[in-house]
């Protein structure tokens, strides 16, 4: 259950590498090698040590060679693969004050695109084997500030494993609500191969899911795929799922769930009643309440795990806790533990 004591992150990273501002060309053996001679700090997360974010989606890729903004809002020819590499945030005093004006993580660049049939097996190779964390952000999101998303997300809980990112055609507009409901869902065969080709691996590690918003329907309906088409086999091979403020129409949402049978523990709603961010997607949607902001016993009775987080809201939307408060954080990273590993 979150407390309500709020925790602060240390100013300073111990033992971070002198050379990781010079990215390998792409993930390789530099997180693993660290791993297997311990040199990862216990306070570093993977990514912090080799910013590299494996992105799948089916967004349009910009440029070729690639070029920012790298991948539209534009839908893609069926799925892209890409190794982003990142720009890691000043740890010093100084550069934590910066970056309440100027950001934390960015998009350094984006070497190479892969697109068509191979993308979900080139994701998978690349993943090493390892404990992937693959984050579906929700609406209203460009490219560039999901892949920042899942950056904050994977170092926020100090994930060992590989970081990902499956990002969907969103318009990035506040009026766009409509078409990025139907770019979420016209991801989900998409997001199936990529599960299927991860799960596949013979040498594969756990599949963890964090999604959010609009992209909570997206994974729960992907889940559902993958559970009737590809049986217990893909399925064992999912660790944790967390649905962060799902933006789901509970009906919706109640029917969903009723049929993951026993896959229903992998499930974690993380829920707020004062998120008014899914006050207006209720509103918009004609009055349903929706799964992220129902009561938790509503949401419990579903045999779901919830964690309530409307004692954590300090700002005026309330919709992104799991990126910004360490007490929910901290039930993302319980979660992934409980699923099998990466933390």
């Amino acid at each position: 259950m979150l407390r309500q004591t709020q925790t602060r992150r240390s100013l300073v990273r111990l033992g971070a590498l002198a050379g990781v501002a010079a990215l390998a060309p792409s993930l390789g053996g530099c997180v693993a090698d660290g791993l297997a001679t311990g040199t990862l700090a216990e306070k570093q997360s993977a990514l912090d040590v080799m910013p590299v974010l494996l992105v799948a989606t089916t967004r349009k890729p910009v440029g070729s060679p690639p070029k920012a903004p790298y991948f539209s809002s534009e839908r893609g020819r069926g799925l892209s693969f890409a190794e982003v590499r990142l720009s890691v945030p000043d740890r010093s005093l100084i550069g934590k004050v910066s970056s309440v004006v100027t950001g934390d993580w960015t998009v350094g660049a984006v070497p190479k695109v892969e697109s068509g049939p191979g993308a979900a097996d080139a994701f998978a190779q690349a993943a090493l084997g390892r404990d992937v964390l693959i984050y579906v952000h929700g609406y209203r999101e460009s490219f560039e500030s999901a892949a920042v998303s899942a950056a904050r997300l994977s170092d926020g809980i100090r994930f060992r494993g590989v970081s990902g990112l499956f990002t969907w055609p969103s318009a990035a507009a506040t009026f766009d609500y409509g078409y990025d409901r139907e770019s979420a869902l016209w991801s989900r065969d998409a997001f199936e191969d990529l599960l299927k080709a991860l799960a596949a691996s013979p040498s594969g590690g756990r599949i963890n899911i964090v999604a959010h918003s609009m992209g909570t329907l997206l994974t729960l309906e992907t889940i559902r795929m993958l559970r009737a088409e590809a049986g217990e086999a893909a399925m064992n091979k999912i660790g944790a799922v967390v649905l962060a403020a799902p933006d789901i129409d509970f009906d919706l949402f109640a029917n969903s769930v009723t049929r993951l049978g026993p896959d229903l523990n992998k499930i974690t709603v993380i829920s707020s009643t004062n998120d008014r961010a899914l006050e207006l997607s209720s509103t918009i949607a004609g009055g349903v309440v929706r799964a992220g902001g129902a009561d938790r016993e509503r949401l419990e009775a579903l045999g779901v795990r919830v964690a309530d987080a409307s004692d954590y809201g300090g700002g005026l939307i309330n919709h992104d806790l799991f990126l910004s408060n360490p007490e929910v954080q901290a039930v993302v990273k319980r979660a992934i533990s409980r699923g099998g590993g990466g933390v």
